[in-house]
């Protein structure tokens, strides 16, 4: 699957480099949506147990270790993964307010949906 904006994901890398647990963690992410090609959001969750549908366009959050990363998924012929969003769970809960329809507006605020 291919992996577009990785670039978010590795500044997070960079921004917690003593932080070898979420180094990890990220680094597992990234290998997962690269080596996986999910037909299905149960093959996702079957791989990626921490994902969290937010939205059935496609929209999902990972918990990586306190962290959270809004991650769209495109199920289509080109299978793509675009990395939309990246916090920490303190940056998640202060924009998101840990409600969906807070998410959904803010996918349609930005043209996501």
């Amino acid at each position: 699957m291919n992996l577009i904006n990785r670039s978010l994901l590795e500044r997070l890398k960079r921004n917690n480099r003593g932080n070898t647990k979420m180094i990890k963690a990220i680094d597992k992410l990234i290998n997962d949506i690269q080596v996986n090609i999910w037909d299905s959001p149960t093959e996702l969750k079957e791989t990626r147990p921490d994902a969290d549908c937010v939205h059935s366009d496609g929209f999902y959050f990972f918990n990586l270790n306190v962290h959270r990363t809004m991650i769209l998924i495109e199920f289509n012929e080109n299978k793509r993964a675009r990395v939309i969003w990246t916090g920490s769970h303190q940056d998640y809960d202060k924009r998101f307010k840990n409600n969906k329809n807070t998410i959904k507006k803010w996918l349609k605020d930005n043209g996501w949906i």
